[in-house]
């Protein structure tokens, strides 16, 4: 009959030499954490802290894009720029203005 023999794995014991190193190394691993969890689930997005808000126009005839936008729009904008950002908000082009048809204005978030 052949002897068996237990082999005894001893784990490796670990022990804190310096205990500053230690909570220095647990207090940036958390930031570290909070960081990348914050920046993975939008905790940091400001953009979406607050809601765009419009004032809805009639179109009358006669009306152009041009006259709204310097209506309604910021004194100091480009009235191109004006004009572009009415466009883009209402999904129209500058040509495909109507009488009666009612146009969202942004008044904030410019």
């Amino acid at each position: 009959m052949m002897a068996t023999t237990h082999t005894c794995k001893t784990r490796k014991r670990y022990y804190v030499k310096s205990r500053s190193r230690f909570t220095i190394f647990i207090v940036l691993s958390l930031l570290i954490l909070v960081g990348v969890f914050t920046t993975v689930f939008g905790f940091n997005n400001a953009e979406g802290s607050t809601k765009q808000q419009y004032v809805q126009v009639e179109v009358l005839p006669g009306d152009t894009l041009w006259q709204i936008a310097d209506e309604y729009m910021p004194a100091d904008m480009d009235p191109r720029e004006s004009v572009y950002v009415i466009c883009e908000h209402n999904h129209i082009s500058a040509s495909e203005l109507q009488a009666g048809q009612v146009l969202k204005i942004p008044v904030n978030n410019l």
